[in-house]
């Protein structure tokens, strides 16, 4: 379980471009919040725009010696930008400004390296650092330059440092997916067990804390870890739920109910296909439980965000329930006027209830909803079907 940690967190500044994208997060809200979760703790944000990235400094000389004042004057001993920064502009940030330059995408590896228990967790996260790091050797490893060879040293003659490191990273590289290949046909075969069982499997996702766990706790009687935080959960869980019949009789049958991890604006490739054999759970399930942080105002962004990724890992044609939650959170002026409805999503009209995890408002509304659904897809599936508690 990730446990706070006790060294002090290291002041760093934010940085973000604004390129006339959409949903540009001025405030830098979310990369502090990252930030945070990683362990540093911003002591300013500095914004610009711009038509297009600086091809050597990214924000510009100008915006550049701006962050380097700025840096003195706070104390800060490291930089991070809100979006994804080429090896060469982190190379040349890194000397101008004469700190660490991280950006977005290594800021999210390192929280995954943080929080991955699992086995399968780690050699994912694994995965995702060794192919980022591959691309970032001539970033600041100035022993990278010289020549090897000769008698006796690994390597032909005149062969330089870095294609060895090239060489091992890419060994590295090759073990960790022929690991991870038997992790999938692993979870393929617990698939294939609970089919066999006849189980309906029902899948939770959605935007990074926007409560999948702490619902995933509430419906199943779990204590799998929950915290306001982002990325609480990496490992994916699977549990049993029983649920009753339509008419709340004795009736009822048994579901597998699956917590994965969260997604996230801009969330790095390499994380996608390492995790792969953890969100084909999303992609095999019947049902996805698509949780959304109703007092979030920026909800309908980060929804657009999980569809993105539901259908980058071909899960977009899975039936959904939109499941809005943290009803406790929202003003009395903001809550629903009814706690069911149907709402269009990418052209589909999608069944929409709003629940609290926490006071348990709104739970027995969708219990009713997924048994519901279980017994429209699986007639067949007899009650108190066994299904092992799987976790990953």
């Amino acid at each position: 379980m990730p446990q706070p940690s006790e060294s002090p967190e290291a002041p760093a500044i934010l940085v973000g471009v604004d390129l006339g994208l959409p949903h540009f997060d001025a405030e830098l809200e979310e990369l502090g919040e990252l930030a945070r979760t990683a362990g540093l703790e911003p002591v300013a944000r500095l914004t610009a725009r711009r038509k297009a990235p600086d091809a050597a400094l990214f924000v510009g000389r100008g915006k550049a010696d701006e962050i380097k004042a700025l840096a003195e004057q706070t104390g800060a001993t490291e930089v991070l930008f809100d979006q994804s920064l080429s090896p060469g502009q982190q190379r040349n940030l890194e000397r101008h400004l004469g700190l660490p330059v991280n950006d977005r995408t290594l800021l999210i590896l390192e929280i995954f390296a943080q929080r991955a228990r699992s086995h399968e967790g780690k050699l994912q996260v694994e995965l995702a650092r060794l192919q980022y790091v591959s691309t970032r050797l001539v970033r600041r490893w100035s022993h990278l330059e010289r020549q090897t060879g000769g008698a006796g040293v690994r390597g032909g003659p005149g062969e330089k440092q870095i294609e060895l490191d090239r060489r091992m990273i890419g060994d590295a590289i090759r073990r960790t997916r022929e690991r991870l290949d038997k992790v999938k046909r692993q979870r393929h075969t617990q698939r294939r067990q609970r089919e066999r069982q006849g189980a309906f499997t029902i899948s939770l996702v959605g935007y990074t804390n926007a409560g999948k766990t702490t619902l995933f706790n509430a419906l199943v009687k779990a204590r799998a870890y929950a915290a306001d935080q982002l990325f609480a959960t990496l490992d994916t869980t699977t549990r049993r739920l029983y649920l009753e019949d339509e008419e709340g009789g004795t009736g009822g049958r048994s579901v597998s109910l699956s917590d994965t991890v969260g997604f996230i604006r801009d969330l790095p490739h390499g994380l996608i296909d390492a995790f792969q054999a953890t969100l084909q759970e999303a992609a095999d399930a019947d049902l996805l439980l698509h949780v959304v942080d109703a007092s979030n105002p920026h909800h309908p962004e980060q929804i657009e965000e999980v569809q993105r990724v539901l259908h980058e890992i071909g899960a977009d044609k899975v039936p959904q329930v939109l499941v809005f939650n943290k009803l406790d959170a929202l003003e009395p002026s903001q809550r629903p006027r009814r706690l069911a409805d149907r709402v269009e999503i990418e052209g589909t009209q999608v069944r929409r209830l709003f629940v609290s995890s926490r006071t348990g408002e709104g739970l027995a509304e969708l219990r009713q909803e997924l048994a519901a659904r279980a017994a429209r897809a699986s007639p067949s599936m007899h009650p108190g079907s066994e299904l092992h508690d799987a976790a990953a």
